[in-house]
């Protein structure tokens, strides 16, 4: 029954040895909700060695953190991830299950929603409490508009959120909650895939774009793969990251986990500088709360201009030199 459903759970994910920030930022937005509710909220950490990391969650809102420890969680497989948070959710029973719209995350939510014949609601970029009901918020036909999604007879009703669409709030190390050790139900998982080896395609020593305080981005107007090494040396300066367009990582200039948009990574930087970026409705959905926006294109019209703090009609090779340059005077490089 319905009402047998309570409170709601944040599946938290771990990323070598720590807990990513969008589980936190989950966790403030969570906290939000259930305080709306009159309801618990609950956080769930699966993998290995991780006790230590057991206080975080409750430090930015959660009442009680589940921890699932096992050899078995690492490295990461989507059948054994699924299988046991499916398990644990299904003994659990919270109405609300949040999940992070990470690569993993949109992996094995799908999983659980099917074990447990219940709805996901996918890539959510926003979450309301409306008339005591709980509803999920995504972009839809492009971009254009924003769908409101509401599964009256779905339980739990589950949703993937896009990492940067939520602040986590300050932590509060005094704060108190119940930590507990839970036994992961490993039985009859059916494991159809080993892992042989581990290959990342993120740029060697670059940062990663969904954590970087500030970014500097580039799409179809840097005209060559060379060209984004001129992005590389701003963004070292200013202890950045880059990103890229869609258009930018489809003609192989930039690795897909570049992408900045809607097909690829949502981001909230406090700076974010756009470079020969049109500023397409998919572009802008992924970096639009982004504190300041400086656009850098020749095209005056470009519909980046539309959103930006401020906006430089020219010729990046040309605009970005003098920023290095004056960056260096200033940093005493």
């Amino acid at each position: 029954m319905i009402e047998d459903y309570k409170g709601i759970l944040v599946i938290g994910e771990i990323y070598e040895g720590k807990i990513r920030p969008v589980t936190f930022q989950l966790i403030t937005k969570a906290r939000e909700l259930a305080d709306t509710l009159n309801t618990s909220l609950s956080t769930v950490l699966i993998g290995y060695n991780i006790n230590d990391m057991a206080k975080e969650p409750i430090y930015y809102g959660a009442d009680k953190v589940y921890v699932l420890d096992n050899k078995m969680f690492d490295p990461y497989i989507a059948e054994v991830y699924s299988a046991v948070l499916a398990k644990f959710i299904d003994q659990l029973k919270p109405e609300i299950v949040l999940i992070p719209a990470t690569h993993t995350g949109r992996e094995y939510g799908p999983r659980i929603a099917a074990a447990l014949q219940t709805g996901m609601t996918a890539d959510c970029t926003d979450l309301a409490i409306k008339n005591g009901r709980f509803i999920q918020i995504r972009p839809a036909y492009g971009g254009n508009i924003m769908g409101e999604i509401f599964t009256p007879n779905h339980r739990p009703q589950i949703a993937t959120v896009r990492p940067n669409v939520f602040k986590a709030r300050d932590p509060d190390t005094s704060r108190k909650g119940e930590i507990i050790n839970s036994a992961p139900d490993l039985s009859g998982i059916n494991i159809r895939t080993y892992i042989k080896d581990v290959v990342k395609t993120t740029v060697a020593g670059a940062k990663k774009i969904d954590e970087a305080k500030v970014i500097v981005s580039g799409g179809r107007g840097v005209g060559s793969k060379e060209g984004f090494e001129l992005l590389k040396q701003l963004a070292d300066l200013l202890g950045g990251a880059v990103g890229a367009s869609r258009v930018a990582v489809d003609l192989g200039w930039m690795p897909k986990s570049a992408q900045v948009g809607q097909s690829g990574i949502t981001v909230a930087p406090d700076l974010y500088i756009a470079c020969g970026i049109s500023g397409t409705i998919q572009h802008i959905v992924g970096m639009k709360d982004s504190k300041i926006i400086v656009a850098i294109n020749k095209d005056p019209n470009a519909p980046i201009f539309n959103i930006a703090d401020f906006g430089i009609v020219g010729d990046l090779n040309e605009v970005i030199p003098i920023f290095i340059d004056e960056l260096k005077k200033v940093l005493n490089k």
